[in-house]
């Protein structure tokens, strides 16, 4: 697990409630629940960083359908309005197909008529890589997985607010985990 420059903040703030404040005063219990809190939101906040995913070319096709190991290892695409994701409303989080990294949370999903999943922002930009990709004689920005390579589609600067931009996601190359139920 990394720690920022917020988590060491609060760390601190944490050692000064608990360690340093009864030293200067007596213990209170705001002093202990400002304690608590910081705890908390140090551990919460955390970021985890996942090892890298490798494979070999066998692995890969014993993992994954024809079409996806097509899109996610060679770079291809699937044909417009046929995957399962395009016109897919329900509520959750669309995850990396090769490793089930979190890519895209549903209430960033938007219909943008191409036939693709399309997302205005990613769950984490720490979770996708944007690639320079001159391909057909066009300069468009490829989008893949961080931790395992996958590609997954292209990022477009015509989306709606309030990023601007269009993720146009292969859906073969997601997988969806629906949001839980409340009881």
């Amino acid at each position: 697990q990394m720690i920022g420059g917020f988590q060491v903040m609060m760390i601190v703030g944490a050692v000064l409630c608990f360690i340093v404040g009864p030293l200067t005063k007596p213990v209170d219990f705001q002093t202990i629940y400002l304690g608590i809190v910081l705890i908390i939101v140090v551990v919460s906040t955390g970021v985890t960083r996942a090892p890298k995913i490798v494979k070999t070319d066998t692995e890969w096709r014993g993992q994954l359908s024809t079409l996806a190991y097509s899109v996610t290892r060679q770079e291809g695409t699937e044909r417009a309005f046929t995957g399962n994701y395009w016109d897919h409303h329900a509520q959750g989080c669309y995850r990396c197909i090769c490793c089930q990294t979190a890519l895209f949370d549903s209430k960033t999903k938007f219909d943008s008529g191409t036939g693709w999943p399309s997302f205005w922002a990613p769950i984490s930009q720490k979770n996708i890589r944007d690639i320079s990709d001159t391909s057909f004689g066009m300069r468009r920005t490829a989008i893949s997985c961080t931790r395992c390579d996958a590609h997954l589609g292209h990022v477009f600067t015509d989306g709606p607010k309030p990023t601007g931009l269009r993720y146009c996601i292969n859906s073969v190359a997601l997988t969806f985990l629906p949001k839980a139920k409340e009881r």
